[in-house]
């Protein structure tokens, strides 16, 4: 087998511009670099588990739960809160107080002055559309006290989430912060979700869907704090964008801040790309559920031939598919919940196609062509909308010009 392109598995080089993959085949060591793209900064979790942010142009390497890393490209997002490490609160605020999930002295202290609850103030700057839905987040951390937080709305009913009347206290999702661990819970529409950062910081995420359009009220949205007189916590960056799933931190001082969307491609040279038969195989990161995602793809750069792997949000499972000459060969779409870090492989050749998921044969089809290869798409495909960006991770990926044996598919799979 000719295993002509490696991609990853720990082996990372990235430039501005560029993020390099390598053959080394017979020892002979191959430089293949990917042009990559992306218009902004944005920030990333560095060897040192911190929150860095990387210059424009600049490929991410995430650390976060993985020692070895992974290649993170995500899509175009924004947020909304003009100022996501400033705090009005009913009772005391300490900036820059302690070390943040940045590693640096610019997280907030938030201290209760009351035994009644206080609230924490946050606003965005922004026109919501109807039957849209928003991730809203912060960090937090545990600073020697237990309590519990509430994320509230002025516009409940515009949010499309009745809440909990609570003794006269409405709340759409809690967060009870403790020592070791935050526990969330939502009502109605809304979902939640809890990750933790390392180093006691943990984001804390809340997704609502609107039920008609909003227009920025004074203050946005609150958290209420509930616990007695001089408990306390660490907040840092909050964070209010458009899309189902929360995306990495983007700092904003005083006006919305866009991170642009990720490209990653390159047009190999002859050989890397088995023209008539071959072997695409990934080992994918972290991913939200509710995404679609471009994993990864060889093709023409058209919608008219490609042989391409992605997450399949509806599902939260991997689908393939291949086209050639824009009339559909293989279709395959995994059920049942994979998790992440699986490993998928795809055996192409004329009438023989083969997919295997964690060492498990899924899919064959013996009535289909192979399309037109030119270039090989990691996360994401020229010429497409923005929502098929991967918005996740991959670990590694690999490229055969020879179609692997079913025996050498499931071995390379095996998890």
């Amino acid at each position: 087998m000719a295993n002509t392109l490696k991609f990853g598995n720990g082996n990372w080089a990235t430039k501005e511009g560029s993020a390099l993959a390598y053959n080394d085949e017979n020892g002979n060591f191959k430089p293949l670099p990917f042009d990559f793209s992306r218009a902004s900064k944005a920030t990333v979790i560095n060897k040192d588990g911190l929150i860095e942010e990387v210059g424009s142009g600049e490929p991410r390497i995430d650390f976060l739960g993985n020692t070895q890393g992974a290649f993170l490209l995500e899509p175009s997002r924004s947020n909304f809160y003009t100022q996501s490490n400033l705090f009005s609160f009913g009772g005391n605020v300490t900036s820059n107080n302690s070390l943040s999930p940045d590693g640096t002295l610019n997280a907030s202290k938030i201290t209760k002055t009351s035994s009644s609850d206080q609230f924490v103030s946050l606003f965005w700057s922004a026109s919501l559309s109807t039957s849209t839905t928003y991730s809203l987040s912060f960090f937090v951390k545990h600073n020697g006290d237990d309590l519990d937080l509430r994320y509230e709305s002025n516009n409940y009913n515009d949010w499309g989430a009745t809440p909990v009347d609570d003794g006269g206290v409405s709340w759409n999702a809690l967060f009870e912060v403790r020592e070791n661990s935050v526990i969330a819970s939502t009502v109605n529409n809304c979902t939640s979700n809890v990750i933790n950062f390392g180093n006691g910081w943990y984001r804390v995420v809340v997704y609502v869907t609107t039920s008609s359009s909003i227009t920025p009220t004074s203050p946005s949205n609150l958290i209420r704090v509930i616990g007695s007189d001089t408990k306390q916590f660490l907040m840092y960056g909050a964070m209010f964008e458009q899309g189902s799933y929360s995306t990495s931190y983007i700092p904003t001082q005083g006006s919305v801040v866009t991170r642009l969307a990720e490209t990653n491609i390159q047009t190999p040279p002859s050989g890397v790309i088995g023209q008539t038969e071959g072997t695409l195989f990934a080992q994918v990161g972290e991913f939200p559920e509710e995404h679609n995602g471009r994993i990864f793809a060889i093709g023409d750069g058209t919608a008219d031939d490609y042989i391409t792997i992605i997450k399949n949000g509806s599902n939260n499972n991997f689908a393939v598919y291949v086209d050639t000459g824009g009339v559909g060969q293989v279709s395959y779409q995994g059920s049942g919940t994979l998790s992440n870090n699986s490993k998928i492989a795809v055996g192409y050749k004329n009438n023989d196609y083969a997919i295997y998921v964690n060492g498990t044969q899924v899919h064959t089809d013996t009535n289909a062509s192979v399309p037109s290869l030119v270039k090989i798409f990691i996360g994401s495909k020229e010429n497409e909308s923005s929502t098929f960006i991967l918005g996740g991770s991959i670990t590694e990926t690999k490229l055969y010009n020879t179609r692997l044996s079913n025996s050498e598919l499931q071995a390379l799979t095996q998890v």
